[in-house]
C-alpha cells in the first residue's frame, strides 16, 4: 500500500515539478519586466485575492467535503447514484460560484479596500489593482470547477492530469505579459485577462478526461429522480460540510492574506518581496505535501470507510516519515541559500540586488516553517476523511489568532521578515494542535522508532546545511556572476548537499527505499 501510495505521490510530485519550475519561469519574467514597483504590488494583489478564495473554497473546503462523500458513492458501485451525485453537485456548485463571481466583480473596489487598506494613500496603485481584479475574480468560476474535476479523477486514481493542470496558467502568464502588454494601459491589466483567459483553458482541459473515466457531470439543480434520495442527501452532506471546512483548511491562506494587509501599509515592494519568496518556499511545499495530501485523502477515506484504523494509522505515518525526509533538508537549503537563490532566479532587469536581499530575508523566515505547513497537509486529511471538520477549524482558529498577535509584535522590528516569521510560528501551533488532537483520540499512533528517526533525519539535514554554507560564495559574487555561472553554482549546490545529505543518512542505518515501503530502518 505504501509503495503504491509513493508512486502517486512521485506522479504528482513531478507533474507539481513541471508545474513549479514553469512557474519559476513565469516568476522570473515578472521580475524582470516589473520587479517590485507599483505596478508588481497591483497585480499580486490582484491575483491573490481570487487564489485566496480558491484555495479556501475551491482546493481547500470543497475538495474536504466534496472527496469523502464521493469516495463513499465510489465504494457503492451503483452508477446511476454516483452520477445523479456529482450531476447534483455541479449544478449547485456552478449557481453558488456565479453568484459570487458577480459580488466580486462589482464589489472589486471594496475587496481591494478591505484587503490592501495600505494601498488607498496611493490612487494609481489603488486603480490599478481594482481594474485587475475585476478580470482576476472571474477566474475562480473556473478553477473552482477544475478542482472538482481534479477531486473526481483524483478518487479514481488518475492524478496526473490535475498535477499537470496549474502548468497552463504558467504558460498563460508568460504569454499574456509578452504578447499583452503593449495592448492595455498598464501590464497589471494585462496580466489580469491572461489569469482569466488561463481558467478557461485549465477547465477545458479537464472534460474529456472526465469522459474518458464517464464521470462528465451535467449541472443539475435537482434530482431528476425523486425516488432516489441518497444523491440528494449526499449533496446536502458535501455542502454542509463546506460551512466549518471554509476556515479549518485555509489557516495557511487566511495567515498569509494578513501579511498582506499589513504589508500594504509598508514600502512599496513589501508585497512583492514576500510573494517572491513565498513562491519559492511554495516549490518544495507544493512538491511535497500538496502531492502526499493529494494521494492520502482519498485513500485514507476508503480505509476510515472499510473501518481499518491500523491502516488508517500506518498511512498517516508514512507520511508524516516521508514529509520529515523530505522537508528538513528543504528547509535548511532554502533558509541557507535564501539570498543567492533570489539572486540567481530573479535579480535580472527591474528586480534590484536590494530587492533580492529583502526577499531573500522573507524567504529564510518562511522556510523555517516548512515542515509545519507539509504536516499540516499531511494531518488535516485525516479528519477530512472521517468527515470530522471542526477538529481542524479550532486548531485553525488558534492559528489565525497566533500569527496576528505575533504579525503585530513583529512588523515594527521586522517588517515584512516579522509577518513572514509570524506565520511560520502560526503553521507550527496548527501542525502542533492537529497531531496532538489525533493522538489523544487515538487516531495515530506512531510507530516504534520516531525518536531515532527523527534525530537521525535532522542530523543529516543540519550537517548537509553546514557543508552548502561552507561551499556557498558571498552574495556579492553571486551578484557580480553571469546567469550562467549562478545557475551552475547552484546546481553545485544541490548536488554537494544532496549527496551529503543521502550519504549520511545511508551511514547511520536510514535506507530510502525502506522509508517508501513503510518498512522498518535499523
Amino acid at each position: 500500500m505504501s509503495l503504491r501510495l509513493f508512486r502517486s505521490a512521485v506522479m504528482v510530485g513531478a507533474m507539481t515539478v513541471l508545474s513549479r519550475i514553469t512557474g519559476l519561469a513565469r516568476d522570473i519574467v515578472f521580475a524582470q519586466i516589473l520587479g517590485s514597483g507599483l505596478f508588481a504590488d497591483a497585480f499580486f494583489v490582484a491575483f491573490r485575492i481570487p487564489n485566496f478564495f480558491r484555495r479556501i473554497f475551491a482546493e481547500g473546503a470543497f475538495s474536504a467535503a466534496f472527496v469523502p462523500v464521493y469516495s463513499e458513492f465510489e465504494a457503492r458501485g451503483v452508477e446511476s447514484e454516483t452520477k445523479a451525485f456529482l450531476d447534483l453537485v455541479l449544478g449547485r456548485l456552478c449557481l453558488i460560484l456565479f453568484i459570487v463571481t458577480i459580488f466580486g466583480v462589482i464589489g472589486a473596489k471594496f475587496l481591494v479596500i478591505g484587503l490592501a487598506p495600505g494601498y488607498q494613500a496611493e490612487p494609481e496603485k489603488f486603480q490599478a489593482t481594482v481594474d485587475a481584479l475585476r478580470f482576476t475574480f472571474p477566474y475562480l468560476f473556473f478553477i473552482s470547477l477544475v478542482s472538482m474535476a481534479g477531486g473526481i479523477l483524483n478518487t479514481r486514481g488518475r492524478f496526473a492530469v490535475p498535477a499537470a493542470t496549474p502548468i497552463l496558467l504558467n504558460i498563460c502568464l508568460m504569454g499574456a505579459i509578452v504578447l499583452l502588454s503593449q495592448k492595455f494601459d498598464t501590464p497589471t491589466v494585462a496580466l489580469a485577462v491572461g489569469v482569466l483567459i488561463a481558467g478557461v483553458i485549465q477547465f477545458g482541459f479537464q472534460l474529456p478526461f472526465l469522459q474518458l473515466e464517464r464521470r462528465l457531470p451535467i449541472p443539475k439543480l435537482r434530482p431528476s429522480n425523486r425516488e432516489v434520495e441518497s444523491d440528494l442527501e449526499g449533496t446536502n452532506k458535501v455542502f454542509r460540510l463546506m460551512l466549518p471546512a471554509l476556515f479549518g483548511v485555509s489557516v495557511a491562506q487566511f495567515n498569509l492574506l494578513i501579511n498582506t494587509v499589513l504589508a500594504s501599509f509598508l514600502v512599496t515592494g513589501s508585497v512583492s518581496w514576500l510573494y517572491y519568496s513565498d513562491r519559492l518556499m511554495e516549490f518544495p511545499l507544493g512538491v511535497f505535501g500538496i502531492a502526499l495530501a493529494t494521494v492520502i485523502l482519498p485513500t485514507l477515506s476508503i480505509q476510515h470507510s472499510n473501518k481499518a484504523a491500523d491502516d488508517f494509522s500506518g498511512t498517516l505515518d508514512w507520511a508524516l516519515r516521508l514529509a520529515w525526509l523530505l522537508s528538513a533538508p528543504a528547509s535548511v537549503a532554502l533558509i541557507v541559500l535564501a539570498e543567492p537563490l533570489m539572486i540567481s532566479f530573479f535579480q535580472y532587469g527591474e528586480f534590484s540586488s536590494f530587492d533580492a536581499n529583502m526577499a531573500g530575508r522573507s524567504l529564510a523566515a518562511f522556510a523555517s516553517g516548512l515542515f509545519a505547513f507539509v504536516s499540516v497537509k499531511v494531518l488535516a486529511p485525516a479528519f477530512f476523511a472521517r468527515q470530522d471538520i471542526k477538529t481542524p477549524v479550532k486548531a485553525g482558529a488558534i492559528a489565525v489568532v497566533v500569527n496576528i498577535l505575533f504579525s503585530l509584535l513583529l512588523i515594527r522590528p521586522l517588517a515584512h521578515v516579522g509577518l513572514a516569521v509570524a506565520t511560520s510560528i502560526a503553521g507550527f501551533v496548527n501542525a502542533g494542535l492537529l497531531y496532538w488532537w489525533l493522538r489523544v483520540d487515538r487516531i495515530y499512533k506512531p510507530a516504534n522508532g520516531w525518536l531515532s528517526y527523527f534525530l537521525r533525519v535532522t542530523f543529516a539535514a543540519a550537517l548537509m546545511g553546514l557543508v552548502i554554507a561552507l561551499f556557498a560564495n558571498d552574495p556579492r559574487s553571486w551578484l557580480e556572476a553571469s546567469a550562467t555561472s549562478r545557475v551552475t553554482l547552484l546546481v553545485k549546490e544541490v548536488l554537494v548537499g544532496s549527496s551529503v545529505y543521502f550519504l549520511t543518512l545511508y551511514a547511520m542505518g536510514i535506507r530510502l527505499g525502506a522509508v517508501l515501503r513503510n518498512k522498518k530502518n535499523d
